[in-house]
């Protein structure tokens, strides 16, 4: 088994797509229109669907804005320098939410940046190895 995708509905496709692409340096994948049931499914990530778990941005035609809960957390992404990350982010109209430092009572440096319709994203400083925080 393997992870293929995280969905989000999200209220307005172009901003997302160019949020993803343009801001967080993903590509677009592929993109189709279901005219009959009224949305747009696009696929964006780093890599290939073959080899790389990707992001599935649903848009429902007739809705702009949804209740995000309290529920779901974040998405991670892991970058090679956090700093360098969030002033590129930053300087391409994306939003801080949490500036980068280390994580309360440890030492991964994390940072948080917001999506279009608010999901967060959780910036993540490579490690050489996956220990705990």
């Amino acid at each position: 088994m393997r992870m293929l995708h995280t969905m989000l509905r999200v209220g307005n496709l172009d901003k997302s797509i160019a949020f993803y692409t343009e801001v967080l340096g993903m590509r677009l994948l592929r993109q189709s229109d279901n005219t009959e049931y009224r949305y747009t499914l696009a696929f964006v990530g780093y890599g290939d669907e073959s080899e790389h778990t990707v992001l599935e941005l649903t848009y429902n035609w007739d809705t702009d804005s949804y209740d995000l809960g309290n529920a779901y957390g974040h998405i991670a992404i892991e970058v090679d320098d956090i700093y360098q990350a969030c002033d590129k982010i930053r300087a391409k109209g994306g939003v801080i939410s949490r500036e980068p430092g280390p994580v309360k009572g440890g030492t991964t440096k994390i940072a948080f940046v917001r999506d279009p319709d608010n999901y967060a994203i959780e910036l993540i400083e490579k490690k050489d190895s996956y220990d705990t925080l």
